[in-house]
C-alpha cells in the first residue's frame, strides 16, 4: 500500500470528526511516513508497520470520543464515548450491547418515572389544598413537596449513576485497547 492509499483510507475512516482533528492526525501519520522514508524504509514497509488504516481510524475515533467525554460531561459527549466503545470490536458489540441496552433502558425508565413523580408532586402541591384532602391543605402541600423532593433526589442519583456508567465504559475501552494493542502492533 502506498502512502497516498494509506492516507486516503485513514482520512475516509476519520470522516465525521472535526476537520482540525483529522488534519492533526493526518499530519502525525505523514510525519511517520516522512521519518521512515528518511531512514530508508519504503512506503509499503511503513504502511505495514502502521497496520490497517480502517482499524487505526476506528481506534482514533474511539480515542477522540473518549477525550470528548473527559473534557465535556454532557449527553452528546456521553453518546460519542458509548459509540466509540461499541465501535472498537464486533465481538464486544455482541456481548456488551445487550447488557448496555438493558441498563440504559432501565435508567431511561427510571428517569421517566422520576419526571412523572415530580410533576405529580407539583399537581398535589398546587391543586391538593383545593380538593379537601384528608389531613387538610397543609398535608397536601407537604405531600406534594415531599414527592417533588424525592423525585429530585432520585434524579440526582440517577444522573450520578449515568456518569459512572459512562466513565466505566471509557475505562473499559481503554483497557480493551491496551489489551489489543500488542496483537495489532507487535513491533512496538
Amino acid at each position: 500500500m502506498t502512502r497516498a492509499d494509506f492516507m486516503a483510507r485513514l482520512r475516509s475512516g476519520l470522516a465525521g470528526l472535526p476537520a482540525a482533528t483529522i488534519e492533526d492526525i493526518a499530519a502525525d501519520y505523514e510525519t511517520h511516513f516522512a521519518d521512515a522514508q528518511a531512514a530508508g524504509r519504503s512506503e509499503q514497509e511503513v504502511a505495514d508497520a502502521l497496520g490497517a488504516p480502517g482499524r487505526l481510524a476506528r481506534e482514533l475515533r474511539a480515542e477522540a470520543g473518549l477525550k470528548k467525554w473527559e473534557e465535556q460531561k454532557n449527553p452528546s459527549a456521553a453518546a460519542a464515548a458509548i459509540f466509540a466503545v461499541l465501535g472498537l470490536g464486533a465481538i464486544d458489540i455482541i456481548v456488551l450491547l445487550p447488557i448496555l441496552m438493558g441498563v440504559l433502558g432501565a435508567m431511561f425508565g427510571f428517569f421517566v418515572a422520576v419526571i412523572a413523580v415530580f410533576f405529580a408532586g407539583g399537581v398535589v402541591f398546587a391543586a391538593g389544598p383545593f380538593a379537601d384532602p384528608p389531613g387538610g391543605p397543609v398535608t397536601a402541600i407537604l405531600g406534594g413537596l415531599g414527592m417533588m423532593a424525592i423525585a429530585t433526589s432520585i434524579g440526582a442519583l440517577l444522573t450520578l449513576a449515568t456518569i459512572g456508567l459512562v466513565n466505566a465504559l471509557v475505562w473499559y475501552a481503554r483497557l480493551h485497547y491496551r489489551l489489543l494493542k500488542p496483537a495489532i502492533d507487535p513491533q512496538g
